[in-house]
């Protein structure tokens, strides 16, 4: 039998991605590896290097050393795939878009931080744009109806459409994650993608991405305690304690720091930001980060659980849940120019997600697996974060909402608050994704 024709899925940054090159003579692609960065880019690019082909890794390594423009000559956009395996092309690149006047020249793609930066020479500020790319979001993986525009519902405040997620479904899509290869596998397979990943990240990533080798056993326990914690800000020291309390050999603070950061590296992790706006009274912010990982399916992977496990420990699914719409909310306020933060003060005042936009507008928001009850909950906390708030300054948020995940329809309560289904929303009112 012949292999199945391709086809694309359309990505949220997509139009991103070609507005950039409008504006630089290059773009760099990062995020995690199988996001979907290759051929994101392969749909723009003129032609293509793969840095780490194993044919030619080594040559390319040393041709980017004693004559690099080697490299750089095909069809623009060209793209070079896992440049960061040959630090000397971004310099390279920079000092040929400052020689070869126009902007969407070049496409870098790259799944981790360079191991040695030391060989980067120049920033690359105004010749290069950079652009942050996730696994696929709810809606770009088919999963969401997309009823519900996060465009429209600021400018609006409302919100009208129905999700056709239930509680099994959810389950599912929070374990298989946003990996665009799964999405079109049978369930079985598909699950299995998130635990393969982890098994890379802990057995060879994580000692290859700086050269370093690390202790494959912490690194499975670091993975265990950082999932537990997801959602919260729980320090080094208290990840340190709980990998000790678990397991047969201790893990300093100082080793948990040097392991978190090459996971960043390796976009495994991607902490979130504290949100710190005018307030009425001198009520501290607290501005400890949030700690997530970049897809939840691996914190299910790290802890080695399945969508019956979640569905067996509702409270469980719910933090789990919270995860999965922490990405999506980020790409798509990502896409509106927007960034995703977490409020908490000193008096235990807190916030799910806030996301603010460049042109000041802001919303508050709270994630609840469903129910009534838990709704109404987040509602209360809605309203308390907003009497904190100094609006003469601030203004008033744009909108005010419950973000659920077994609700079937989004719409607005008596007390303005709106409740609307994560398997009904995407970033803008247009029918499809590149539009």
């Amino acid at each position: 039998m012949g292999e199945e024709a391709f086809t694309y899925r359309p990505r949220i940054v997509d139009p991103v991605l070609k507005r950039k090159l409008r504006g630089k003579g290059a773009v760099l692609i990062e995020g995690p590896k199988w996001c979907g960065k290759t051929t994101t880019a392969e749909q723009v690019s003129g032609s293509i290097l793969s840095v780490d082909d194993p044919r030619t890794v080594d040559a390319n390594r040393t041709l980017s050393e004693i004559d690099p423009e080697k490299l750089l000559e095909g069809k623009q956009p060209r793209l070079l795939d896992e440049w960061q395996v040959a630090p000397k092309l971004w310099d390279a690149v920079r000092h040929h878009v400052d020689h070869h006047k126009g902007q969407g020249q070049f496409i870098l793609t790259g799944s981790s931080v360079p191991a040695d930066t030391s060989e980067m020479v120049h920033s690359g500020t105004g010749r290069f744009g950079w652009l942050v790319m996730r696994p696929m979001t709810l809606f770009e993986s088919g999963d969401s109806t997309g009823e519900v525009s996060l465009r429209s519902v600021f400018e609006t405040s409302q919100a009208s459409g129905r999700s056709d997620l239930d509680l099994d479904k959810l389950a599912f899509l929070i374990c298989r994650g946003g990996w665009p290869e799964s999405v079109d596998m049978d369930e079985d397979t598909a699950l299995d993608q998130a635990f393969d990943y982890i098994d890379a990240v802990i057995r060879s990533d994580m000692s290859r991405v700086d050269n370093i080798r690390r202790d494959p056993q912490k690194v499975r326990g670091l993975l265990r305690s950082f999932a537990r914690n997801q959602g919260s800000q729980v320090s080094l020291s208290s990840i340190s304690a709980d990998i000790s309390s678990s397991e047969t050999a201790g893990v300093s603070e100082e080793t948990v720091s040097e392991y978190l950061q090459a996971l960043r590296k390796l976009y495994v992790v991607e902490d979130m930001k504290a949100w710190n706006p005018n307030l009425r009274s001198k009520t501290a912010v607290r501005t400890s980060d949030t700690r997530y990982f970049i897809d939840p399916s691996l914190a299910a992977a790290s802890l080695r659980i399945g969508p019956k496990d979640l569905i067996g420990d509702i409270r469980t699914m719910g933090f789990f849940f919270e995860a999965l719409a922490v990405r999506d909310l980020r790409v798509y306020a990502e896409s509106l120019d927007g960034d995703v933060y977490h409020y908490r003060d000193n008096l235990d005042n807190e916030c799910d997600a806030v996301i603010h936009l460049r042109n000041g507008k802001y919303a508050l928001l709270e994630v609840k697996l469903g129910g009534e009850t838990l709704i109404n909950e987040g509602a209360e906390t809605l309203k308390k974060v907003l009497r904190r708030i100094d609006t003469d300054k601030m203004g008033e948020p744009s909108f005010m909402a419950v973000i659920t995940g077994t609700e079937r329809y989004a719409y607005r309560r008596d007390d303005g608050i709106l409740v609307i289904p994560l398997g009904a929303l995407k970033n803008r009112r247009h029918r499809t994704v590149e539009a």
